[in-house]
């Protein structure tokens, strides 16, 4: 998994970790094909553009190149926002509240993350087969690709 440095924002240290944690479980499971394409390994790139459209870059492992899929960020556009609120709960929460609270805002953290996980799977049911546990590892990436400190 690559992902453009030229549109990867700054971020903070737990959006970094997520993001290594996302690259790394990506690498050791996935299921993610093309259609019509013959099972992998891939090399996928990730790029924003214009903040408002992701590109998928996919190429086998031995370069060849698969394909180019390009979908709209502007449906993921509240649920992006909402989560990133949501995490900076979370993150202050683990410092101050109990363990319920946190447990509650994490919920509604996951739940969020859910959703965008669906919605990329959607957008790509007509180009791209991916699982669910993959759609969400994908989802922290865009997510990283938007967020700022």
């Amino acid at each position: 998994m690559n992902i453009d440095s030229e549109t990867l924002p700054v971020t903070n240290v737990e959006m970094q970790h997520e993001r290594r944690v996302a690259i790394f479980d990506l690498l050791e499971e996935n299921e993610f094909q093309p259609k019509g394409s013959e099972k992998g390994p891939y090399i996928v790139g990730l790029e924003l553009k214009d903040g408002s459209r992701l590109v998928l870059e996919v190429k086998r492992s031995t370069g060849l190149d698969i394909g180019r899929y390009t979908i709209s960020m502007t449906p993921f556009r509240r649920i992006i926002k909402d989560y990133f609120l949501i995490c900076d709960s979370y993150h202050n929460a683990i410092r101050t509240s109990t363990s319920a609270q946190i447990e509650a805002i994490d919920m509604g953290r996951r739940g969020l993350h859910n959703e965008g996980s669906r919605l990329l799977s959607d957008s790509l049911r007509n180009s791209i087969t991916v699982d669910f546990n993959t759609s969400r590892r994908i989802f922290t990436l865009i997510c990283s690709l938007h967020r700022r400190p």
